[in-house]
């Protein structure tokens, strides 16, 4: 087999979606990038399954474009979910511990907030039902009565 050693490895992915998936896997503590990426994956879909509008258009510009596409290719539930029905949802869907969900959900919106900055998770915030403020590792404020 004929090889060029001084060519770079193929890449199966774009510089930033690497970086974004090196950024899940320390902040996950994930042994290996294929289990960051599944994280990503779960999770940016059932993102896509409750963002709309302006703020899903505006995060998927703010995202490494594979991250967008996995985000942007769900359709919308018509009935969005809090975020602790959400984490359930994905546990389901996978067969993963709550625990684990709720861990991968975590690591994933940290790099998602670094993408998007504060101003557009605000908005994302209050697009969304309750709950979704602790998993973006924000306090979850209530109106008060």
């Amino acid at each position: 087999m004929i090889s060029d050693r001084h060519a770079p490895p193929q890449q199966p992915y774009g510089t930033a979606y690497e970086q974004m998936l090196e950024k899940v896997r320390y902040e996950g503590a994930y042994p290996t990038r294929e289990r960051a990426d599944e994280a990503v994956r779960l999770v940016l879909a059932g993102l896509g399954r409750q963002l709309t509008g302006d703020e899903r258009v505006d995060l998927a510009r703010c995202l490494p474009r594979e991250a967008a596409r996995v985000l942007t290719a769900q359709i919308p539930d018509t009935q969005p979910l809090t975020g602790w029905a959400f984490v359930k949802d994905l546990a389901a869907r996978t067969g993963a511990s709550l625990a684990t969900t709720r861990w991968d959900t975590g690591s994933v919106f940290s790099a998602v907030s670094a993408y998007a900055g504060p101003d557009l998770i605000t908005r994302i915030l209050h697009q969304l039902p309750t709950g979704y403020a602790l998993l973006f590792g924000r306090a979850e404020l209530t109106p008060a009565a």
